[in-house]
């Protein structure tokens, strides 16, 4: 665990008698994320789990059987909430081509179905239609493009020893497995990559502390090393020392090439021949239990069989779940849906399988990073006093108010056009 934050600035580690609220920028072992990247935004709601599946066919054959439905048999495939029924009209999704009049009179044509993270670690699709999404955060579609990167919170539970935060290429609908979401934070608060989501300040400070190569990236690589739970939110120690800051961004990096799985032309996970995990048993049709047999270092999907599956990848947890008996789940919990979330594949979809054996890889070598993480070792931090003078504290309230990116004109419901 870090050291304590402090409130001098001077070197030596300062002690927080008890954790302050969120956005004070204190917490009990450093700032808190919250004031370092200032902007954030709740997670997406769909209102209505059918538009997002595993796979992009599930979802165009939803749409079809919703689209050719009588209005009776719509309203019910539909799930209406109090914000969206079939007769609502609303403004299209920045950057998405979809209708925007009423699906009862004009479905349109099925919209491209777009890969998001839904929740950590599981890469799945949404339909990208306005108008099916109860809030889909306007707000990240106008900043989400190829230089984006997003920070997901993890909402956290007592004794949670997992990690505190994950990152993405990819639009993050925010959905936390332990049922407490957190935010969402954007690493650029306009496209292009322009625009740090940093607080103000902050490059410059730490600059100043540890050489002119710090970069936004490089303090993401460090929040990704460093973050940690607290009752306070999540905090993120700021060292003074240059050789600590050095370890844990190079640490981060590494973090974060793993977790953006070959995004932006990097390098897919991968574990040596040796350790790399196999299908032994092809995966049946329709399994329905998920197993792991430590001894053997077997994961069992019904009767097929992955190995070696690393202990450290099974035990991989995000508040208090494991990962992979939630991807599982995920994909097997539909099979006695009804509605449009019975509309799925028929059988086991080969990709599904690819997709596990990636995701083993990725838990497995995040997990081996674990205690690399929890040894970054304690020392000399910079205090909140010194954010302070050097006016990073207290945050601004227009950094933490998404900046104005409307350099266009956006669909508004029934074709009109919004006055910008």
């Amino acid at each position: 665990m870090p050291g304590k934050a402090g409130g001098r600035g001077d070197g030596e580690d300062d002690t927080v008698a008890a954790p302050a609220a969120a956005g004070s920028g204190e917490g009990p072992y450093g700032p808190l994320l919250d004031d370092l990247m200032p902007w954030s935004v709740r997670p997406l709601r769909t209102g209505r789990p059918w538009v997002t599946a595993p796979d992009a066919a599930s979802l165009r054959a939803r749409w079809e059987r919703l689209a050719r439905a009588g209005d009776t048999e719509r309203e019910r495939l539909f799930a209406p909430t109090r914000s969206r029924t079939p007769h609502t009209t609303v403004a299209a999704l920045p950057g998405q081509a979809t209708a925007t009049g009423r699906f009862a009179r004009d479905p349109g044509p099925c919209p491209e179905p777009v890969r998001i993270l839904h929740g950590p670690f599981d890469e799945q699709w949404l339909l990208p239609d306005h108008r099916l999404i109860d809030t889909a955060r306007p707000e990240l579609w106008r900043v989400a493009d190829g230089h984006q990167l997003f920070v997901v919170e993890h909402g956290r539970i007592p004794q949670d020893t997992g990690p505190a935060l994950s990152v993405t290429a990819l639009l993050p609908d925010g959905h936390s497995p332990a049922g407490r979401p957190g935010r969402i934070r954007p690493l650029y608060r306009r496209p292009g990559g322009l625009e740090p989501n940093l607080a103000p300040g902050l490059l410059a400070l730490l600059r100043a502390r540890h050489g002119d190569t710090v970069s936004s990236e490089s303090v993401l690589a460090w929040i990704l090393a460093a973050a940690r739970h607290s009752p306070a939110g999540c905090v993120v120690p700021l060292p003074s020392d240059t050789a600590r800051w050095t370890a844990g961004v190079e640490l981060g990096r590494e973090l974060l090439r793993l977790q953006l799985r070959g995004a932006r032309g990097g390098e897919r996970p991968r574990l040596p021949g040796g350790r790399r995990p196999y299908v032994r048993a092809a995966v049946p049709p329709a399994p329905s239990e998920l197993a792991y047999d430590a001894g053997e270092q077997v994961l069992r999907i019904g009767t097929g069989r992955v190995s070696p599956v690393p202990a450290g990848a099974w035990e991989f947890r995000v508040g208090g779940v494991r990962m992979l008996e939630l991807w599982f789940g995920r994909r097997t919990a539909a099979a006695g849906a009804d509605g449009l979330e019975s509309v799925r594949p028929r059988a086991w979809p080969q990709e599904w399988t690819s997709e596990l054996l990636e995701l083993i890889t990725l838990l497995a070598l995040l997990a081996e990073l674990r205690p690399r993480q929890d040894a970054l070792a304690p020392g000399p931090l910079i205090g909140a006093a010194e954010l302070r003078a050097a006016g990073v504290l207290p945050v601004t309230p227009s950094a933490r108010r998404p900046a104005s990116v409307l350099d266009h004109q956006e669909e508004g419901p029934d074709g009109q056009f919004a006055l910008l």
